[in-house]
This record gives structure tokens, C-alpha cells and sequence, in this order.
């Protein structure tokens, strides 16, 4: 059974890009533009194995939507990975304390995602 990852991010043309890479690889991808968006597919969602999230969004950003999911008993331990433009040290422990295990600096290419994802998702 192919394992589900959640792609967040408010580009729809990165959101395609990724979804194409990890389909590719054999996952089934969710997609939501914002952080709020994120917490309604998670609630949907049945198991979800990985969250791709970006960090400068409207209505809820990364970091905010990863400290909400980690306040989530059923989501507590889904790894996070932070694919975005921010490349600040400062960002990154923010990210860290919230709960993200990777960080991806965009413009990215799918072979590192994948690699992230691979580490990541428990077989």
C-alpha cells in the first residue's frame, strides 16, 4: 500500500512539481495551499506518513501549522519537511523547535527530496 504524504505550500506550480516527483516514487500526495488548508486535509486524511511544508504562507505559515500538527496525538510523530526559499539559521531552529526533521532550500531538485523522503518515511 503506497504510503501518503501531504504537500503544503500556497504555489500551485510547486505543488505539481513536487507531486509529480513523489508520484513518480510511488506515493499518494494530498495537497493544501496554506497551513489551514493543511490542518483540514490532515483531519480528513487517513494516515498520513510525511508533510512537505513550506514556511512563507497566507493564513498560517510553516511553522505555525507544524507546532499546530504537533500538538495532534494522531500526528505527533509524522516527520516534517520544510521545503522552502528561507535559508536563515534563525528560521531553521524555528523550524527545528517546532518540529520539522529536514530543511529544503528552493529552487531544490526532486532527487534530494526524494532522498529527504526516503530517510524519512519508515518502510
Amino acid at each position: 500500500m503506497p504510503k501518503t504524504i501531504l504537500i503544503v505550500d500556497d504555489s500551485s506550480s510547486l505543488r505539481t512539481v513536487v507531486k509529480i516527483a513523489l508520484g513518480r516514487a510511488g506515493y499518494d500526495v494530498l495537497e493544501a495551499g496554506d497551513g489551514k488548508e493543511g490542518l483540514t486535509q490532515l483531519d480528513k486524511a487517513g494516515k498520513v506518513h510525511l508533510i512537505v511544508s513550506d514556511v512563507n504562507m497566507p493564513n498560517m505559515d510553516g511553522i505555525s501549522f507544524v507546532t499546530e500538527v504537533k500538538k495532534h496525538p494522531r500526528h505527533r510523530f509524522t516527520p516534517v519537511i520544510m521545503l522552502t526559499t528561507e535559508g536563515a539559521e534563525g528560521k531553521k531552529e524555528q523550524g527545528r523547535a517546532a518540529g520539522a526533521k529536514a530543511w529544503i532550500t528552493k529552487p531544490f531538485n526532486p532527487p534530494q527530496l526524494l532522498d529527504a523522503v526516503s530517510k524519512l518515511i519508515l518502510p
